[in-house]
């Protein structure tokens, strides 16, 4: 091997073989099967579990095809009985080297290969949030006193799924679910969104009518984040069940949807609409939660907004300067 210009290393067994390798860069190695204080098998085990990326050949005297199978589904990459012809180890040992080359090469390949899919993915996310934010922008046009909400919402929502210990994964979801939760108000006619006065009857179905709208809008484009979806449908459901559209109740309601009904309505009893200007501080609004416990909220979520506002975590976001006009207070929750 040394005259076809490789450079060797020798061990008297299995326990060398391995200090040899802990201080030496090794390609390959070859071993015998039967040596004293460590086999054949038992180094390779250690090698493919220390040294991954070296090529092993096992070295036999027996001829059992078993025995070779073994060690091929170890990790060999091949294998020599003995007595052997030196052109038979070149061979063996070109094979094992081109395997390993093409092993390293596709892992390589695989790597790098993960790394476009990866920049792909988040260029399709960065695209899909651009068009989530468009239909947000266009909700604003119509309806300019929703500008910020949403966002205060995405915000809120997700300090309160923190407090209350959801996974990461939710919380991303909860936060685009909060982004988008009423979107559906771009069904709404301007006249009854806008207007400054008490609703009919007949103008509060129409304006309750948003979850449903928004859910069909945004159900194609939410495959892939169905708590954010939740979030639009169910975000005006109520503990005691009797809330809308769909009349849920307790935890039929998903905890997405319950979180978002909190910091929906905390920024919205916080905020100047059409039809009122807000007083409320946060504190006065926390007081509105408290007494809706156990009827129009979770009670575990309003208890998760009481223990981040009294550690400051909580707080109202700044938010646009309007034109207000005073008018009899109005709700939708």
């Amino acid at each position: 091997m040394r005259a076809d210009g490789f450079r060797c290393l020798e061990a008297g067994n299995g326990s060398e073989a391995l200090e040899v390798l802990a201080r030496e860069p090794v390609t390959l190695v070859m071993s015998d099967m039967q040596m004293p204080k460590m086999s054949g098998i038992d180094l390779l085990r250690e090698i493919r579990v220390r040294y991954p990326d070296v090529a092993v050949v096992m070295i036999t005297g027996n001829a059992d095809v078993e025995i070779a199978v073994g060690a091929l589904s170890l990790g060999a990459m091949d294998y020599i009985v003995k007595p052997f012809q030196l052109e038979e180890v070149r061979a063996r040992v070109a094979q094992a080297l081109e395997k390993r080359r093409l092993i390293l090469e596709n892992r390589d390949y695989q790597g790098r290969l993960e790394d476009r899919v990866m920049a792909q993915q988040r260029r399709l996310e960065e695209l899909f949030l651009a068009g989530i934010q468009s239909l947000s922008e266009a909700l604003e046009a119509k309806d300019p006193y929703t500008r910020g909400h949403s966002t205060r919402v995405a915000s809120y929502a997700s300090i309160i799924a923190r407090e209350l210990g959801t996974s990461t994964d939710l919380i991303r979801q909860i936060e685009l679910g909060g982004h988008v939760h009423d979107i559906g108000k771009i069904g709404v006619r301007e006249g009854v969104l806008n207007k400054t006065g008490p609703l009919t009857p007949e103008e509060y179905e129409h304006i309750m009518t948003h979850p449903v709208i928004g859910w069909r809008i945004l159900a194609p484009l939410l495959g892939d984040a169905p708590h954010a979806l939740n979030i639009v449908r169910w975000h005006h459901e109520r503990f005691d069940g009797k809330g809308l559209p769909d009349r849920l109740g307790r935890q039929s309601i998903p905890i997405e949807a319950r979180i978002a009904a909190a910091a929906d309505s905390l920024d919205a009893i916080t905020s100047d609409r059409p039809y009122r200007v807000s007083e409320l501080t946060m504190p006065l609004a926390i007081e509105e939660l408290v007494r809706c416990k156990g009827s129009q909220f979770d009670p575990d979520v309003v208890d998760a907004v009481v223990k981040c506002a009294e550690r400051g975590d909580l707080r109202l976001l700044p938010k646009p300067d309007l034109v207000r006009q005073s008018g009899p207070v109005r709700t939708f929750s």
